[in-house]
């Protein structure tokens, strides 16, 4: 396969479905690109006319690119938007170095705008993403132009219930351990367990949305380096959580310069409802929405909510 120029990004080759067996819904393109010690898959939907402004997606923890697929299309008209397979995770392989921390996750999103040449970028991430998009505009204000955080993974002293396995599963051996037990679990159950954890409402969930659901959770599964990349970014979750001093992230929100949008959710299990009022106070400048109803993946369940949400801070920072 050769090389595909386009405008504004970095040279990408296309990925064969076949290969990878991740859905590409319609519209979109599967693309990968390749840094020294670094593969990365992107997802891509041509913008609706040229010369919008570029968006970048980050999704969360054991999510991949495929989390924005209800999203995307809703802001092709403001956005030329792109979301990222973080390494390990969707079809992007694991770093050559192994490094799944935070920092590392954010040196990744990092290179790949340097190298694309794309930024400043309307940066949009949830969860784990949220984080290491938290990350990129404290340190890297240069690329980013607005940044909008759903349900981002800062770090509470009183963490949710649901967020605990997340933790477990830092514990070293802990992954390994529980890939033994379940090993034998269908894919389906595994499935419901992660909505029935992300959603506010299991019940939303379509026939079709499942099945896509089920098929890339089979996947996955079948990956070497699936269980590994799942509990070093969980580390890298927890180290991140108690790192004080100028690195730690609410210290690094604080010094975020771009507008800033917040999108919590009142069911969520993972990330609780009240450190809204806590986030919404560190970004210098920022707004918040929050959502009774959704839980830990309000872009998937109340795609066009968050579309407007987004659209109203893109806008605003156009005429400003």
């Amino acid at each position: 396969m050769s090389s595909t120029e386009l405008p504004g990004r970095a040279p990408l080759v296309p990925v064969v479905p076949d290969l990878v067996a991740v859905r590409i819904a319609e519209g979109e393109e599967l693309c990968t690109v390749t840094l020294p010690g670094l593969g990365l898959t992107v997802r891509a939907r041509p913008p609706a006319r040229p010369g919008l402004p570029p968006a970048l997606y980050l999704h969360g923890l054991g999510g991949s690119s495929q989390n924005w697929s209800a999203l995307m299309p809703l802001l092709a008209d403001v956005v030329d938007g792109e979301a990222l397979d973080l390494p390990g995770f969707g079809a992007s392989p694991p770093p050559d170095d192994g490094n799944y921390s935070l920092t590392g996750h954010a040196r990744a999103v990092i290179r790949y705008l340097d190298a694309a040449g794309r930024g400043p970028v309307h940066l949009i991430g949830n969860s784990l993403g949220g984080a290491v998009a938290t990350r990129v505009a404290a340190v890297r204000p240069d690329l980013v132009r607005t940044l909008s955080l759903i349900s981002p993974a800062l770090p509470e002293l009183r963490v949710q219930r649901g967020a605990v396995s997340t933790g477990l599963l830092a514990l070293p051996g802990v992954a390994r351990f529980f890939g033994r037990i379940s090993h034998d679990w269908p894919a389906e159950r595994r499935t419901r367990g992660v909505m029935a954890l992300c959603y506010g409402d299991p019940g939303r969930v379509s026939a079709e949305t499942f099945a896509h659901a089920v098929a890339e959770m089979e996947r996955r599964m079948k990956l070497p380096y699936f269980w590994d990349a799942m509990a070093r970014s969980a580390r890298g979750i927890v180290d991140a959580y108690t790192l004080g001093g100028q690195h730690g992230l609410w210290r690094q929100a604080e010094r975020v310069l771009a507008p800033t949008l917040l999108v919590y959710g009142g069911r969520d299990k993972l990330v609780s409802y009240r450190m809204a009022d806590r986030a919404s106070a560190a970004f210098r400048d920022s707004r918040l929405v929050t959502l009774p109803d959704a839980g830990h993946v309000a872009m998937m369940e109340y795609p066009e909510t968050v579309a407007q949400a987004i659209r109203d801070v893109i806008d605003d920072c156009g005429r400003s």
